[in-house]
């Protein structure tokens, strides 16, 4: 695949304004041309079109977008765009070329439904959709297996990498599930059946670590719950499905819109709820100031910000499908609207 030297945004608004412009609390504004209501002084605009079914997003440190696609056909497990943003948009990557990622094991057949680059290496991360293993794709192309023996990984935003660099991934652990795991239970996590656990299993490893890939899952100490212990006088039945990293801390989506921070004292906190609804392959990303950008996924089609106070803004809806999202360090944010093969910008009017 031939690699483009991307150009930095030529148009640069500070984060402040976008800041201040993503604050407005919502009396709707009439109807985009790209069919989105998006809140007062924001403008969207349709910055790449002809990709199949895009569904998780990343920011390329040399500027651009990579693109997770499923492809028109399915018979992948992924395809991997680059949308360079320097010059005249919208891109029509249909045209661009691309790179087709083969499927790992062609007895399951399972596709990639989660993203994450490593901005220091270019590395990309994918995760299986509903599956148990987790791959590094290098500058060479290569896949290489990172993790394995997971119960149940979701698509969405259930992979992030810290600012240490390290992979954060959610795991969910019920009777059903570990019956799913590629390998038996190890006596370390026997609490889990023992205790009847149902809930979500949080881990973090350092893929630079000197040791032998790839990790088994099964066999790590998730990060919480801390010590393999059920936190006292509850069970946690709901369940965390999409990461992000702020700082030191994760921050966490529940399938119901419940969005919990983790610290480094291991304590999971409720920072707020957001409006009802079934949450499902979401997306989580973190912008300049700390705020965390929350893609609803495919029932809910809406675009929420928390402030780092933990007010909730409605800041588009009525959205194509929308999967992945992320914001550049001026504050634009970039979704991928999955039913109409597009990626689409929300930033201040001008």
């Amino acid at each position: 695949m031939s690699r483009r030297a991307w150009r930095p945004r030529g148009a640069a608004w500070g984060a402040g304004l976008m800041l201040a412009g993503l604050s407005l609390l919502l009396a709707s504004s009439p109807r985009s041309a790209t069919g989105a209501d998006v809140s007062v002084g924001l403008h969207v605009a349709v910055v790449a079109t002809g990709i199949p079914r895009p569904i998780q997003l990343a920011l390329d440190p040399r500027g651009g977008l990579v693109v997770l696609s499923h492809g028109w056909r399915g018979d992948a497990a992924a395809e991997i765009y680059r949308i360079g943003l320097g010059g005249t948009v919208p891109v029509d990557a249909a045209r661009q070329p691309h790179v087709v990622v083969p499927f790992t094991d062609e007895a399951r057949k399972t596709v990639f439904g989660s993203l994450a680059l490593d901005s220091r290496s270019g590395d990309l991360f994918l995760g299986e959709e509903n599956g148990n293993r987790i791959y590094r794709l290098g500058a060479d192309q290569r896949l290489q297996a990172v993790a394995m023996g997971l119960n149940h990984l979701l698509g969405g935003s259930a992979l992030a990498l810290d600012r240490q660099g390290r992979l954060v991934f959610l795991d969910y652990a019920s009777l059903e599930t570990h019956l799913r795991s590629e390998m038996p239970l190890p006596p370390s996590l026997s609490w889990l059946i023992d205790e009847g656990y149902r809930g979500p299993l949080v881990y973090r490893v350092d893929p630079r670590e000197d040791r032998p890939l790839p990790r088994r899952a099964d066999l790590l100490v998730p990060i919480f719950p801390r010590g393999g212990k059920v936190p006292a006088g509850q069970e946690p039945l709901w369940r965390l499905i999409g990461v992000t990293a702020t700082g030191d801390d994760l921050v966490f989506l529940s399938s119901v819109g419940e969005v919990f921070r983790l610290g480094p004292d291991g304590e999971l906190r409720l920072i707020t709820r957001l409006p009802g609804g079934h949450y499902h392959r979401t997306n989580l990303t973190t912008g300049p100031d700390g705020s965390v950008f929350i893609c609803g996924g495919f029932q809910i089609r809406q675009i929420f910000r928390i402030s780092p106070a933990g007010q909730v803004t409605t800041l588009a809806s009525e959205l194509g499908d929308p999967g992945g999202i992320v914001v550049d360090r001026e504050g634009v944010l970039y979704v991928a609207e999955t039913a109409l093969h597009r990626i689409i910008s929300i930033a201040p009017s001008r």
